[in-house]
């Protein structure tokens, strides 16, 4: 095989790429003008690039009020104000819920809170990829206050059945709180429907932003405290933070040019169409699966995920080395290792570790068929007797 002329990149889980034109374009311009800002700058020299990039969220992800959006770093940021918001005046026995699915934006939270002793947390098991909204049930307790769970496994692409488990828990007056990471961008949401009190979202991956954006939709904003506090531009002579939206949880400067990239992003989603990228997503994922299925050696951790996200291990070849072989030989960006997923890998793989292949819209078909050619070729040429640990 004769390495491609560009990098093929196969890691758009992590952070996609490339990002589509009006995207660059957007932070170019943003950043060839002075910051305005509505509240904190006078003359109208610019955009106003946060109330730009909040109504765009809310409309596409279908969130009520839309400043009922609220921007932050990244996902893990927003988890880390969800959870610690959530839970800084529960006092008594509380018990909290998550998934062995999770990535550690969720688990290292959780765990630092119940090794401070503050909380007691359930770790609930997944089986073929989901999470059986029986065993959700089957774990509630008359403490159980909050589950936080993924909506889209960052390892093994299936999507949770977040309505039917939001339905559950708030049967139980449980607060739920759902890490869309994975899924904004990727499928249709409908957060005014759909039975999520907190939906975190991030602008670097499925809905082409740069990195540095993210954010949440919070259904009832009376129902997490505020764990920061500064300037927002509004009700300056008070010392304590304003308790409006979106100002009751932003503070400090936002970052102007990501959120510029991060509407643009949006935009252009739009303007394909959220069904049109799924489409193609599937297409190519159901490709790339079934041309490694014809390799015995090569072990897929998830045949059907509903995310276009394939991991997988070959016989006889550590993880590493398999990315190793596709960067230098075949020049793909693929990911190796644990996802900051542990719990995952500890079920799948006894936690070695695995090779994660992820597409985007801007991956071609020509782009998948060399890819599952060269993964073929390299499992091809690896020692069968050896199992991966």
């Amino acid at each position: 095989m004769n390495p491609p002329t560009r990098m093929i990149y196969m890691n758009n889980a992590a952070t996609s790429w490339p990002k589509p034109h009006v995207v660059l374009d957007a932070v170019r311009q943003s950043l060839s003008l002075p910051v305005f800002g509505s509240g904190r700058t006078t003359g109208s020299q610019g955009d106003d690039y946060v109330t730009m990039a909040r109504d765009v969220l809310s409309r596409f992800l279908h969130a009520g009020p839309p400043e009922h959006v609220i921007f932050t770093q990244n996902a893990t940021d927003s988890l880390n104000l969800l959870i610690q918001g959530f839970l800084s005046e529960r006092e008594g026995d509380c018990h909290v819920l998550t998934t062995a699915l999770d990535h550690n934006s969720v688990l290292r939270p959780l765990h630092e809170y119940e090794r401070q002793h503050r909380i007691r947390l359930t770790v609930l098991p997944f089986r073929e990829g989901m999470v059986n909204p029986d065993t959700v049930e089957a774990a509630i307790q008359p403490a159980t206050r909050l589950m936080v769970m993924t909506h889209g496994s960052n390892v093994l692409g299936s999507v949770q059945n977040i309505r039917r488990i939001g339905t559950i828990l708030h049967d139980h007056g449980i607060y739920l709180i759902v890490d869309g990471a994975q899924t904004a961008g990727h499928i249709p949401l409908d957060l005014e429907t759909l039975p999520v009190d907190a939906y975190v979202f991030t602008g670097h991956k499925a809905l082409f932003g740069i990195p540095g954006t993210g954010g949440f939709y919070l259904r009832n904003p009376a129902s997490v405290t505020p764990v920061r506090f500064g300037g927002t531009g509004t009700d300056s002579f008070s010392l304590f933070q304003p308790t409006g939206m979106p100002e009751r949880f932003e503070a400090g400067t936002h970052n102007y040019p990501g959120l510029a990239a991060l509407a643009a992003g949006v935009r252009y989603i739009q303007t394909v169409g959220i069904d049109t990228i799924a489409a193609r997503a599937k297409h190519q994922t159901a490709f790339l699966i079934h041309e490694l299925q014809q390799e015995s050696n090569i072990f897929l951790s998830h045949d059907h995920p509903d995310l276009p996200i394939i991991t997988f291990n070959i016989r006889g070849i550590g993880n590493d080395d398999v990315g190793f072989i596709l960067a230098r030989a075949y020049g793909i960006t693929a990911r190796t290792g644990l996802h900051c997923a542990p719990l995952v890998h500890r079920e799948i793989d006894g936690g070695s570790g695995s090779v994660r292949l992820s597409l985007s819209w801007f991956t071609t078909d020509e782009e998948v068929a060399y890819t599952a050619s060269a993964v073929r070729e390299i499992a091809k040429n690896a020692d069968s007797s050896v199992r991966p640990s």
